[in-house]
């Protein structure tokens, strides 16, 4: 990838001509002036955003992926309805697959207390059957135009840390105050756009400038199955590309592909510290085998790999030179990089970088090394089940 190799002469990630070729091929939308925060829990992270239903003037914009009859969807539910009742615009799109274990019976309580709700790709899947394998990942949610929560975390128990504790997943996400609110904005105003087809007058006041509160660069890298080329992807290879001293990624479903493997590489062999926290249960456990055929050559080459102990990891998170953080909805797979539609958010801001090398640091704690000769130690059952595996990774 000519881009990668040049990037190695173009300073700091926050170098204007970096931020260029971000854009370009990255398709990404870049603003300045943004305030973010990082919320290292989905009982950090849920407060705050129901906080912000409850406080909406206008409009509320919720996407996300899943949405669970359970008390984090309760609370969810009453929050839309709330504002609904107060004459706040609400709009709501789930994906139906994601959706699937939750009753109509919720979504339809939730239009009747004027919730407008968009269910992506019901049945009879309008585009034909191969369509059935598409899906709306992303999670985010945006209040009036003016504040956005996004990140990784679902509505459910699970994510909320509001279920058993032996339930409960480790997730991250983000708020976002500033210019970039009006990029997450318009792309759920699209893509209701696209698939349901009407508009509102409400949106027409998201279109007034929203001013400057931070000090925060932000790009939002949006991405889709009708895309030749995946952004998100791209998106992930300029940032490595972009490392001088290190790249620390946290993410649940690791299937990155060759080249994803190769910007890994010739980070580490340049002199990037790369460390990669993985989980050490998932929730899907095919995921994992296949993961772990990663593990020799990247640890040959001395990247440094985790698996955390403990509740199933979510959180989706890269960190380069703890200046460029990367918070979003895509996983390190094939599946996030060609077949679902996604949203990752780029934060270049040394205070967010600090935020999240602590966070990293702590999970780091709580994480078992791999060690190459252990893991080389393991049963040749494993390795013909990781081969097997391997060969469907493009579906996972």
């Amino acid at each position: 990838m000519s881009i990668v190799r040049r990037k190695m002469i173009m300073g700091t990630p926050r170098a204007p001509r970096f931020l260029r070729v971000f854009r370009r091929n990255a398709e990404a939308a870049h603003s300045r002036g943004n305030r973010v925060k990082l919320f290292t829990s989905g009982a950090d992270f849920f407060p705050a955003m129901l906080g912000a239903f409850a406080e909406a003037r206008h409009h509320i914009h919720a996407e996300f992926y899943i949405v669970r009859d359970d008390a984090t969807g309760a609370a969810f539910a009453e929050a839309l309805l709330a504002a609904a009742a107060r004459g706040v615009e609400v709009s709501l799109i789930y994906d139906y697959i994601g959706c699937f274990d939750t009753p109509s019976a919720y979504f339809r309580r939730l239009e009747q207390g004027g919730v407008r709700c968009l269910a992506f790709n019901p049945p009879p899947f309008k585009r034909g059957i191969a369509w059935f394998d598409k899906r709306d990942h992303r999670k985010m949610a945006v209040v009036d135009g003016e504040t956005a929560f996004t990140g990784g975390v679902n509505v459910g128990d699970e994510y909320s840390g509001f279920g058993f504790p032996q339930e409960r997943w480790r997730d991250v996400g983000i708020r976002i105050d500033g210019p970039a609110v009006m990029d997450l904005s318009r792309l759920f105003r699209e893509f209701w756009l696209a698939e349901k087809g009407n508009s509102s007058p409400a949106w027409h006041q998201e279109r007034l400038p929203v001013a400057a509160v931070g000090d925060a660069d932000v790009m939002v890298i949006s991405d889709g199955p009708y895309h030749a080329r995946s952004f998100i992807r791209n998106a992930f290879r300029i940032a490595m590309a972009g490392a001088g001293e290190s790249i620390r990624i946290m993410n649940p479903y690791f299937v990155p592909g060759p080249r994803v493997v190769r910007s890994l590489l010739r980070a580490v062999r340049r002199g990037v510290r790369v460390q990669i926290i993985l989980p050490a249960k998932n929730d899907v456990p095919i995921v994992r085998l296949v993961s772990r055929s990663y593990y020799t050559p990247l640890l040959r080459e001395g990247i440094e790999l985790f698996e955390r102990q403990g509740p199933v990891l979510h959180a989706k998170v890269m960190l380069i030179d703890d200046a460029w953080g990367v918070v979003g909805s895509a996983n390190l797979d094939q599946r996030s990089f060609h077949r679902n539609y996604e949203v990752n958010t780029i934060v270049a801001s040394h205070e967010f970088g600090s935020q999240v090398a602590e966070m990293f640091a702590e999970d780091l704690a709580g994480s078992r090394r791999v060690v190459l000769e252990e893991h080389e130690q393991r049963g040749w059952h494993v390795r013909v089940l990781e081969r097997l595996c391997g060969s469907v990774s493009w579906f996972l």
